[in-house]
């Protein structure tokens, strides 16, 4: 008995790659969004290496961190259906035999047919149209892919866990108050370059200010998940203020104090980034909060309150700074001239061509852009168009419904599974820290409808991390036995 439990303490080596693999997730924190959100190729692919460093890094392990089995039980379809969807990448690359491809894609095959009138349709082709761009979009999309895998197996500690989400909120901070520097300046930068694009708008290290807005929507609820952990606000909602009071200045006033001003900052930051979309998440972040809250709480008013309290609270001060800063611009771009104008609707419109050709296996991951010109019936005003402003139309266009269908059921079955698991939860720091990353893939999930920001490796990384802490939050502590018991007791 002795040996065996001496065998499962790491030795110094594993603790080390432990320590190599945590801080590594870390350093891409803080580095990916720094260089314009690091949609270089030189950027896209350090991030490459730096995940495959922490994954060999895992690999050499000689003893893996203990995993908790209800999540990975939790976990075994969504790992069946991304493995599936590695699989369903190799068919879009592979060649087929020509009349294979006629059969179950007949739209690749018409359009070799129409742009390359020399080639073959005996021949053997692939689905994807431009074979090499979805191999490189595939490689470009493994990394997070694996940050997640790495979250899920080695970040297991409440230290970690909160490590993680106050690195996220920290740069959330940084990026809404260095783009409030920047925009008061008269020559603005974007860190390391001169700002060309969206001058009268608040960008941070992005170039696109939707891009921007879309980050600080993920990491803002984060924040007020955070304050709430702190406070163990499900545990002393439904006290009296004074209690309260003393609950929030018992814990760290001044870390409680400074989080929820990074909160502030950043919902100021999403308003006076101009971003409709971002306005629009803002609101319905709050919303959310209130509902989750009211959903968990049933009948219990007085809790409801509270938490409503705090909420308006918080929302009121980034309006009201909103309004003293500057908000009439943010406010015109609602105008109905602006909307109408829109290239939006347009561009939809064309990618639903591209939809209609290629309805069952796409034109191939990441083909979008070259695509594109071929289905554009009328013009958005935007010159080349190299995404459809719409994540979801997008990846429907690049993998079809089959692709679609496994990439997509990946996501929203982890986020089921995370959100049904935070239904039970009765420990109030992981409730509320939870309940913080819910609202950032929601808000995320709805901006998505009108913008590409899951297209941008920044905010791709961040939604990878948010999504796999969240799962482990949910799941942290959670024993077999314990889930059944709290389902017994809910019937």
């Amino acid at each position: 008995m002795v040996i065996e439990a001496q065998s499962t303490v790491p030795s110094g080596r594993d603790i080390f790659l432990r320590r190599v693999i945590e801080y590594g997730l870390l350093a891409l924190i803080v580095l990916s969004p720094l260089p314009a959100a690091s949609v270089y190729e030189w950027s896209i692919l350090a991030i490459q290496i730096i995940a495959l460093v922490l994954t060999a890094a895992f690999l050499l392990l000689d003893t893996k961190p203990a995993v908790n089995e209800t999540m990975i039980s939790a976990l075994k379809w969504p790992s069946r259906l991304l493995k599936a969807f590695g699989a369903f990448l190799l068919i879009q690359v592979i060649p087929w035999p020509g009349f294979l491809v006629s059969a179950l894609s007949p739209g690749a095959a018409a359009f070799r047919r129409d742009f390359h009138p020399l080639f073959p349709s005996s021949d053997f082709m692939s689905f994807s149209l431009i074979p090499a761009r979805t191999l490189q979009a595939g490689l470009e999309l493994l990394p997070y892919i694996l940050i997640g895998f790495l979250i899920i197996r080695t970040i297991h500690r409440r230290q970690q866990i909160r490590r993680i989400l106050i690195v996220l909120v920290a740069m959330g901070f940084f990026e809404a108050f260095y783009g409030l520097f920047e925009l008061a300046r008269s020559t603005p930068r974007v860190l390391f370059y001169k700002k060309i694009y969206s001058l009268d708008s608040l960008t941070g290290t992005f170039i696109n200010r939707n891009h921007l807005s879309g980050y600080l929507e993920m990491i803002l609820p984060l924040a007020i998940g955070l304050v709430l952990a702190r406070i163990d606000f499900f545990a002393v909602a439904g006290k009296g203020w004074r209690d309260k009071l003393v609950q929030f200045a018992g814990k760290g006033a001044s870390q409680n104090v400074l989080m929820t001003l990074a909160a502030v900052v950043m919902g100021l930051g999403i308003v006076l980034s101009r971003s409709r979309s971002g306005a629009f998440a803002l609101v319905f972040g709050f919303i959310l909060f209130f509902g989750l809250t009211a959903l968990y709480f049933g009948k219990l008013r007085a809790r409801q309150i509270w938490m409503r309290n705090f909420l308006t609270v918080t929302f009121w001060i980034v309006i009201v700074l909103s309004l003293y800063v500057g908000i009439g611009a943010t406010i015109q771009r609602f105008g109905a001239d602006n909307l109408l104008q829109g290239g939006r609707p347009v561009y939809w419109k064309n990618v639903l061509g591209i939809i209609g050709n290629f309805p069952l296996l796409g034109t191939g991951l990441g083909t979008f852009g070259y695509v594109y010109p071929a289905f554009e019936t009328a013009g958005g005003g935007e010159g080349v168009l190299l995404h459809a402003h719409n994540d979801y139309l997008e990846f429907f266009s690049e993998l079809g419904l089959a692709g679609t269908i496994l990439l997509a059921g990946a996501v929203f079955l982890l986020i089921f599974k995370a959100f049904m698991m935070w239904k039970t939860r009765v420990n109030p720091e992981m409730k509320s820290l939870a309940l913080g990353g819910l609202v950032s893939l929601f808000l995320i999930l709805f901006h998505s409808l009108t913008d590409f920001n899951l297209q941008i490796q920044a905010n791709r990384l961040v939604f990878a991390v948010v999504l796999a802490l969240t799962i482990v939050t949910a799941y942290h502590g959670r024993t077999p036995g314990r889930v059944a018991q709290l389902r017994r007791l809910s019937r």
